[in-house]
């Protein structure tokens, strides 16, 4: 039988931008209210990208800190995954940040295309790279800027999304303890009108034109949360007893901060007490695939998490895709 090497979580990262849109703000754009905002989704304000800063922009600095943290040198990297639901360059936001981080040296980089759920695939990826032997030193960047892609006419989805960035670096186990006790990735492509970007560009002159759409995020918000709530918290429940945990064996749930509505509907099918849970879509909206490190990260900033912990780490989205992931959180590593 063939011993697969066990994953270590060196370091965690995130990058926001410094820009504040408030719900008070986004009066000046259509008839809305803070109130009407944050008790249907528990958003106050999110940051957003301004002038010619973007998601690279970020995805390098979360990348940066992240490397700090694991005590790692871009140089040493072995290998690149970014994960973005709309990366602003078709062609590779894995190569950008590889060439932002100025590494000299050829490795390989790629995008992993999972929209929220992206960071969870990319970690399902790296584990298997490292178990294999295949790659040592893996940097998982998670970067978004939905703003330039919303509809800021379209009151039901623009005050959801903020814009930010997150990072992983992750390494074989010095210890042999592996660091994810458990992950699974999943996806329902019949589901896929629930959530939509098109990018369907232009035919050739020669041929009969397509048809012209445009390209905004489309959401059907009650849909959305109809079928996460009612897959997602079996989904946790079944991985958590794989594990051969339990829920009391769960420190902390991060999940993806989408929706404080639907974030309460799946912590009180699992039941876990609101202390564990840790949220930070108050000040960030919904960040996509940066939103589970950037609240775990913050979260150990302002003492709501303290590490030597197990964190169960769970999101969706669009296509429609969903993870989780139960892991081990060490001491240094945010």
């Amino acid at each position: 039988m063939t011993n697969l090497t066990p994953l270590k979580i060196a370091g965690i990262g995130y990058c926001v931008p410094e820009t504040v849109v408030t719900n008070e703000d986004l009066t000046k754009l259509y008839e809305t209210s803070d109130e009407w905002i944050y008790s249907r989704t528990g958003i106050k304000e999110r940051r957003l990208v301004s002038g010619n800063e973007n998601a690279i922009d970020l995805g390098e600095k979360a990348a940066r800190n992240a490397l700090e943290k694991a005590g790692i040198d871009a140089e040493d990297l072995d290998l690149i995954i970014a994960a973005s639901a709309a990366p602003i360059e078709m062609y590779s936001m894995g190569c950008q940040i590889h060439n932002r981080l100025g590494i000299k040296k050829h490795i390989p980089a790629f995008d992993v295309s999972a929209a929220c759920s992206g960071l969870i695939y990319g970690l399902s990826i790296a584990k298997g790279m490292i178990a294999s032997g295949m790659y040592k030193n893996i940097l998982i960047v998670a970067t978004d800027n939905n703003s330039r892609l919303l509809d800021w006419t379209d009151r039901g989805t623009s005050i959801l999304f903020g814009d930010g960035a997150g990072a992983m670096v992750v390494t074989p186990s010095d210890d042999g303890v592996d660091d994810i006790i458990a992950i699974d990735i999943q996806a329902d492509g019949s589901q896929g009108g629930l959530i939509e970007l098109h990018l369907d560009g232009e035919t050739c002159p020669l041929v009969e034109p397509n048809e012209k759409r445009e390209m905004k995020i489309r959401m059907n918000g009650r849909g959305v949360y109809s079928f996460v709530v009612k897959l997602l918290p079996g989904y946790v429940e079944e991985l958590i007893t794989k594990s051969g945990l339990t829920v009391k064996d769960i420190d902390y749930m991060v999940p993806h901060q989408a929706n404080i509505r639907i974030i309460q509907a799946v912590q009180e099918r699992i039941g876990i007490p609101d202390e564990k849970v840790i949220t930070n879509l108050e000040h960030y909206g919904n960040t996509s695939a940066a939103s589970i490190p950037i609240a775990l990260v913050e979260g150990v900033e302002k003492g709501t998490m303290k590490l030597n912990s197990t964190a169960l780490l769970c999101g969706f989205g669009a296509g429609m895709t969903w993870g989780a992931a139960i892991v081990r959180l060490r001491d240094g590593i945010c």
